[in-house]
């Protein structure tokens, strides 16, 4: 074995130890992870899951399933430009992820996403406030490394290298954990933006965080979970994550940007005239000469109303990120994991940024797409509520069970709870807010 394969066993590990593949498989560590993550329930319930859009009203518009997929392509185009851009010695090309390794990472980094979209992850923060909280990403780590369908202790089981590429936030619940208002009296007057959730790895999973991190040192891993706050009673925010976890992040980022804009225009919620008022002019005004020379161009495209100009738009666009891509060098940290990281250079990430906000103003803000964020925020307030009041009456048996077990053990059963919800699609959450709450709907008959 050489120095450098001995370097890279501890990231193939796995929390069960398990290491003798099945006979003749001839796989690598990293693909049987990316097969495990496709075909896992949690991964095929993606595909009813809320991207950008709280609308339904097409076959159009992305999922969190096809959003994932765009992720791991861009994430491994990331990945080649990379390998071939720069030279074969530099430093951190023996540490750049494998594609199954990337894209394993990027399929699998909303996975724990609840349903209705970010408005959902509010919701159940809301209603696991002083229990731990709830978050998306904390929700994802949970399922990979305890609560996937692989092991009944170890999640998916995936390898540590896998597990340190989606944890984006690398500190815990109650060390960023910020203040909230008093909670109103009723449901109606919930308000989201007081009640969003510090981005963190669940309190519980501390032991799980303490695995992934052992090979390195105690200083990269002190390093590692540095905060800042902005305010004493604002939630702290991590500094730091992986060499793979930033370019799952910028892979992430593009997708958003660019991708999630094409539903936007097709569906008609962003017009050519809003481009040239709100968008237009601040992409002009940075120093990128592909704007310059090409975003006049784009605009025809994109609102030309044929689908294989406004391709060719999206697919410019992309690929001037993919191919400006570079890595840095974070000298805080000794080990490479830690101390590489791949982001766009000023006039890029200036323009991303911009894509990004406009869609966050012109799109998510809408009242008429937060009405229906509202709405789903609603179904489940109401639903936490009724199923925690009595647990083993309502919950499915084999979720009541796992309760059970749960206030046994001597807590109080909300996680549980809180991960059946998660789990949710935004169909079955519609169905099974209609069976508890419509008299008129719902049947003994329908399995849920």
């Amino acid at each position: 074995m050489t120095i450098e394969q001995d370097e890279m066993l501890p990231w193939h590990e796995r929390q069960s130890g398990y290491k003798q593949p099945r006979e003749n498989d001839y796989r690598t560590p990293y693909q049987r992870d990316r097969a495990r993550i496709i075909h896992s329930a949690a991964f095929r319930r993606l595909q009813s899951k809320t991207q950008i859009l709280a609308i339904r009203q097409n076959d159009y518009s992305r999922t969190r399933l096809t959003h994932s997929l765009e992720v791991a392509q861009i994430g491994n185009g990331l990945v080649h430009q990379l390998k071939h851009s720069a030279p074969a010695d530099a430093p951190f090309q023996k540490w750049l992820a494998e594609p199954a390794l990337i894209e394993t990472v990027c399929l699998s980094h909303d996975i724990g996403h609840p349903p209705f979209g970010h408005g959902g992850e509010v919701a159940l923060n809301y209603m696991m406030n002083n229990n731990g909280g709830f978050e998306g990403n904390a929700q994802s780590l949970r399922i990979l490394g305890k609560r996937g369908s692989y092991s009944p202790t170890f999640g998916m089981d995936v390898t540590r290298r896998t597990l340190l590429g989606i944890l984006k936030y690398p500190v815990l619940h109650n060390t960023v954990v910020g203040s909230y208002p008093q909670k109103p009296d009723r449901f109606r007057q919930f308000k989201a933006s007081h009640w969003a959730p510090p981005k963190c790895v669940y309190q519980e999973e501390q032991d799980l965080l303490t695995w992934i991190m052992a090979p390195f040192s105690d200083a990269d891993k002190l390093a590692l979970q540095h905060s800042t706050r902005q305010t004493p009673d604002s939630h702290a925010k991590s500094s730091h994550s992986s060499f793979d976890t930033s370019i799952m992040d910028l892979a992430d980022d593009i997708a958003y940007g660019v991708h999630d804009l094409e539903d936007a225009i097709v569906l008609g919620m962003v017009t050519k005239e809003m481009w040239s008022e709100h968008l237009e002019p601040k992409l002009a005004s940075l120093a990128a000469p592909f704007l310059d020379k090409h975003l006049g161009d784009i605009k025809t495209q994109l609102f030309s109303r044929q689908s294989h100009l406004r391709k060719e738009a999206i697919g410019s666009l992309v690929s001037w990120f993919i191919t400006s891509c570079q890595v840095v060098e974070n000298s805080a940290f000794e080990h490479p994991l830690l101390r590489f990281q791949v982001t766009l250079p000023e006039g890029q990430r200036q323009a991303l940024s911009l894509l990004k906000n406009f869609e966050m103003q012109h799109i998510i803000q809408r009242p008429e797409v937060q009405m229906l964020v509202y709405k789903g925020q609603q179904m489940l307030l109401e639903m936490f509520e009724a199923l925690a009041a009595d647990p083993s009456r309502l919950l499915p048996r084999e979720i009541a069970t796992e309760w059970q077990k749960s206030v046994d053990d001597g807590h109080d059963g909300l996680r549980i709870l809180c991960d059946y919800m998660a789990s949710m699609t935004d169909d079955y959450a519609s169905r099974m807010y209609n069976k508890l709450f419509v008299p008129s709907l719902g049947s003994v008959f329908e399995p849920m």
